[in-house]
């Protein structure tokens, strides 16, 4: 373990590089930067690091990142490891792509697709109501492929889960 000196480490090439890497991977999943720093650390770190060492580290604050390793231990992403010292945890990466990829569908796409179905159905609502034009027959249209989409999310999900293992 990695002993939550009170001297700062600076990061190396290869680690800044990498950590680059997974910010940019959270970019795109509309995560947050801090999320993609810590487990980009985690994963380059040869040794399981607690939260102090990833403040100082990062220099990103505390509560940044307890918020980070939150949403990391939900998603699968990072464990906790065995501490020698006592009550400090210490956090290491799920390498597993698999684990990662099944998490994220869990935790992040699943719910939304659920609370897609109430904006559908006030949808459905809304076309009801309006007059039979042009305009809302777009908007039926536009709705019915809402509707497909939304179906068949809900059968590739659980093979894409399947799949992975989760």
């Amino acid at each position: 373990m990695s002993g939550d000196t009170d001297v700062e480490i600076g990061l190396s090439d290869f680690e800044s590089q990498a950590i680059d890497f997974f910010c940019d991977g959270v970019k795109l999943l509309g995560l947050p930067k801090s999320i993609g720093e810590i487990y980009g650390l985690l994963f380059v770190s040869q040794e399981a690091l607690s939260l102090n060492d990833l403040v100082k580290r990062l220099g990103i604050s505390k509560g940044s990142a307890s918020q980070g390793l939150k949403t990391l231990r939900k998603l699968g992403a990072v464990r906790e490891s065995d501490s020698v010292e006592g009550r400090k945890s210490y956090y290491q990466p799920d390498v597993e792509l698999k684990q990662l990829v099944g998490g994220f569908i869990k935790e992040q796409v699943r719910p939304h697709l659920e609370s897609g179905e109430g904006k559908l159905a006030n949808l459905k609502e809304m076309v009801k109501e309006m007059p039979g034009d042009a305009r809302s027959d777009f908007y039926a249209g536009r709705l019915q492929r809402l509707g497909q989409w939304s179906k068949r999310a809900k059968v590739v999900l659980p093979l894409l889960q399947k799949f992975l293992g989760r």
